[in-house]
């Protein structure tokens, strides 16, 4: 854990970037309550579940953790906006005008400004979510017009590797997405999350203020879930 802490500050430090520029987001899907506790205990504060219904199970069993954040990185779906709200202090995968609709409804509804990455798509690969470039400042136009939701940057997952540089190019063009959009909707969009366990200090290089690591906290893990992190 504390290894993983220091390689994100020191990638940081090594760019002339504060240590603390970057924020880790360990990624706990299949993990238990237990594991959560020990990493909020070695002082990450910021943590990502990929599906509504595994964290409604295990937010009791992890309690209030003072100063903890919980964000949404999986896909989600439409009917489950309005647990997500409830549950998430922040969703970082609104990939769809409808979805980013419903959340800024349910917000709305809860009396809160609700916080939002939008995933974009930047592979041909057909299991990978997000919008595409062509149709990210539109979606990004209405998201911000949203009165309920604030439109905090932009997410994506780039194609699997074992070398981490291969992502290199994918992260520079979220950069210069991010770039862009923010000057065409004189908006800005301060936080890009990109880069996992494999890759993240080239996200970092690249201009990553948020990177989501799962085995590299936790350890593998078994099955499907073992590739997103």
């Amino acid at each position: 854990m504390k290894q993983v802490l220091d390689r994100v500050s020191a990638a940081a430090l090594r760019l002339g970037r504060p240590a603390d520029s970057v924020c880790l987001i360990a990624v706990t899907k299949t993990c238990p309550a237990e594991a959560i506790c020990a990493a909020y205990a070695a002082g990450v504060r910021h943590f990502g579940e990929n599906r509504v219904q595994e964290w409604e199970a295990k937010r009791a069993q992890v309690g209030d953790l003072p100063g903890a954040a919980f964000h949404m990185i999986g896909h989600l779906q439409r009917n489950k906006a309005r647990r997500a709200v409830a549950l998430f202090q922040r969703i970082d995968s609104v990939d769809n005008l409808a979805l980013a609709r419903k959340l800024d409804e349910f917000a709305a509804q809860a009396e809160r400004i609700l916080p939002v990455l939008i995933e974009v798509r930047l592979s041909e690969e057909p299991d990978k979510t997000g919008v595409e470039p062509g149709s990210l400042f539109p979606l990004a136009q209405e998201v911000a017009r949203c009165s309920h939701l604030s439109l905090r940057g932009l997410m994506t997952i780039p194609p699997w590797s074992e070398q981490a540089d291969f992502a290199r190019p994918y992260f520079r063009r979220l950069r210069e997405l991010r770039d862009e959009i923010a000057g065409r909707l004189a908006h800005p969009l301060p936080v890009l999350s990109m880069g996992m366990t494999h890759d993240f200090e080239i996200a970092i290089e690249e201009g990553a203020t948020e990177v989501r690591v799962g085995t590299g906290i936790f350890g593998p893990r078994a099955g499907p879930a073992a590739e997103a992190d």
